[in-house]
């Protein structure tokens, strides 16, 4: 089973063709242009590179939010464009999880955070253990201070994953003084991540036609938030 993976929910964008598990290529940028630019070129290099066709490919995942309203958008976007000529089904995958998935193989609890701004952060919680990634939270958002006090309940090591790892674990030094932030290269969101996640969790068996996939935005855009402040000022 072929699987064509697709990021752009944040800063980074990637694209990453995996089989049964393997990775066979993957394309990562951090370039600071727009994934408008970058994300169409990313994919047709990695198909290209491993000689691959649309047409070889059996799903499309893409991580669907939370993250950037943009970056989310064109992601999926993408992967609708790409999926709609064959029909072919779409799996949208939390980009929370997908970034629980660079950890694994060391045994700790994973926060996953992306910053959402206003001193709050999209989370997650997943505890990897010998080499299995468990889920013990819902993807949610929660300003730093309440997050620490959530995970001062786990006795466990601590890594922070995410563009918000830095932030979270600076914020919380004094309450979660043995926490750490992943490496760099481990750290941010990629296409690889979304691919484990469909294969570990066979997320394949609730793929969904290109009409149907979704954005998972966890709370309102800037425009929708001054939209209904308007609205409920009348």
């Amino acid at each position: 089973m072929k699987i064509l993976a697709v990021d752009s929910s944040a800063v980074c964008a990637s694209a990453a063709l995996v089989e049964d598990g393997k990775i066979i290529g993957e394309f990562y940028l951090n370039s600071g242009l727009t994934h408008s630019r970058t994300l169409m070129p990313l994919i047709a290099s990695v198909l290209e590179c491993a000689e691959t066709k649309l047409d070889d490919v059996d799903f499309f995942a893409v991580t669907n939010g939370p993250g950037s309203f943009t970056g989310v958008r064109i992601g999926v976007a993408a992967v609708k464009g790409l999926a709609a000529p064959s029909g072919k089904k779409c799996i949208g995958v939390s980009t929370l999880l997908s970034m629980a998935y660079n950890i694994v193989g060391r045994d700790c609890v994973i926060c996953c955070v992306m910053d959402a701004r206003r001193s709050q952060v999209y989370a997650a919680l997943f505890r990897s253990s010998g080499g299995a990634v468990e889920r013990l939270s819902e993807d949610f958002v929660v300003s730093i201070e309440d997050l620490g006090k959530k995970l001062c309940g786990y006795d466990e090591e601590i890594v922070f994953v995410g563009d918000g790892a830095l932030l979270c674990r600076n914020a919380l030094s004094g309450v979660l003084k043995d926490a750490q932030a992943a490496p760099e290269s481990r750290r941010f969101q990629r296409a690889t991540g979304a691919a484990a996640a469909v294969f570990d969790r066979k997320l394949y068996e609730n793929a969904v036609s290109p009409d149907a996939l979704d954005v998972k935005y966890l709370r309102l855009s800037q425009a929708e938030r001054e939209l209904k402040s308007k609205e409920n000022s009348k």
